[in-house]
C-alpha cells in the first residue's frame, strides 16, 4: 500500500514539475535561460572546431608544405623562362626599330650607298673612343668612309681587316668635324675630347653662337660628306676679354646604344693635308 502511495505521490510531483516548466515557457519566462543556454552551446562548438581544424592542419602541414615548395619552385622556373622570353622579343624589337629607322634613312637620302654593319666591339680604353664592327675589306669597306646612324653622324672608319673594322668616334680625342651652324651658315670646327665630350673652339667673336642652334656637317677638309646631322649646341661660354668663343655641343646619337650602323661605302674622302701650310 504504501509503495502505491510512494508512486502515486511521484507521479504527481513529476506532473506538476512538467506542468510548471510549460506554464513557465509558455509565458516567457525560460527565454533568458534557453538564450545563455544556446550561447553556451555555440560557444562550446566554435571551441570544439577550431581545435579540430587546427589539428587537421598540423597533420596535414608537412604534405602540403612539399606541394607547395614544388608548385612555387615550378612557377619561379616559369617566371625565369618568360622574362627571358621577354628580354629576347625587347631586343628583337629594337633590333627591327633600328633596322627599319636605317632603311628610311638610306631611302630618304638615296644620293649615296650604304653597308649595314653590326657593332661587336668597343675600344676599352676610357681615353679613346672607337666601335668595332662585323664589316671588314671583303665587304667593300675602306679607310676614311664615314659612318652614320638614323640619327646623324657616328665617325669614320679608323682601319680595316678583312672582316672587321674599327670606327673613330666623333668624340674621340683625336677627331675633328668641320661643321656648318644652321642658323647662323657660319662653319666652325668641333672637336672631341677624353672625357668624350663634344665642343667648338677658337669660334671667332662675331659668329653668332645660341644654345639650341643645330650643327650639321660642312663637307670642308673632304673627310665628311655635307649635310648630315651632328648636333645641337648646348651652352655657350663668351667673355668679351677673350679673343675666342666656345661652346659645348650635345651629339644626336647616343653612342653607348648603337647596335647596327650604315657606312656610306661610295664616298671617298679627299686628303688634303699636304695642302694645309704648318705653322
Amino acid at each position: 500500500m504504501k509503495d502505491f502511495f510512494s508512486r502515486s505521490a511521484q507521479a504527481a510531483i513529476l506532473f506538476l514539475v512538467v506542468a510548471g516548466i510549460l506554464a513557465l515557457a509558455l509565458g516567457g519566462y525560460l527565454g533568458f535561460i534557453s538564450t545563455n543556454f544556446n550561447t553556451l552551446l555555440v560557444s562550446a562548438q566554435s571551441w570544439l572546431s577550431v581545435r579540430f581544424v587546427a589539428v587537421q592542419e598540423f597533420i596535414t602541414l608537412p604534405r602540403n608544405s612539399t606541394s607547395l615548395i614544388q608548385e612555387n619552385a615550378a612557377l619561379l622556373e616559369e617566371i625565369s623562362r618568360l622574362q627571358t622570353q621577354v628580354v629576347q622579343y625587347q631586343q628583337q624589337v629594337a633590333e627591327t626599330q633600328a633596322l627599319a629607322a636605317l632603311v628610311n634613312f638610306s631611302r630618304s637620302n638615296p644620293d649615296n650607298l650604304y653597308t649595314a654593319a653590326s657593332v661587336i666591339g668597343r675600344d676599352p680604353s676610357p681615353f679613346l673612343h672607337y666601335l668595332i664592327i662585323d664589316r671588314g675589306s671583303a665587304d667593300g669597306i675602306r679607310r676614311g668612309m664615314p659612318v652614320v646612324t638614323a640619327q646623324g653622324l657616328v665617325g669614320r672608319v679608323d682601319a680595316v681587316i678583312s672582316n672587321a673594322a674599327r670606327v673613330q668616334l666623333i668624340t674621340d680625342p683625336a677627331s675633328a668635324v668641320n661643321a656648318r651652324l644652321e642658323n647662323a651658315g657660319r662653319d666652325v670646327v668641333m672637336v672631341g675630347s677624353v672625357a668624350g665630350d663634344l665642343s667648338l673652339d677658337l669660334v671667332a667673336q662675331d659668329v653668332i653662337l645660341e644654345t639650341g642652334d643645330i650643327l650639321l656637317t660642312s663637307g670642308l677638309g673632304g673627310v665628311y660628306p655635307p649635310d648630315l646631322l651632328v648636333g645641337q649646341i648646348l651652352n655657350v661660354r663668351k667673355r668679351d676679354s677673350d679673343i675666342f668663343q666656345q661652346a659645348t655641343v650635345q651629339p644626336v646619337v647616343d653612342f653607348s646604344t648603337l647596335k647596327i650602323v650604315l657606312i656610306v661605302t661610295d664616298f671617298r674622302p679627299v686628303d688634303i693635308s699636304p695642302l694645309i701650310p704648318v705653322p
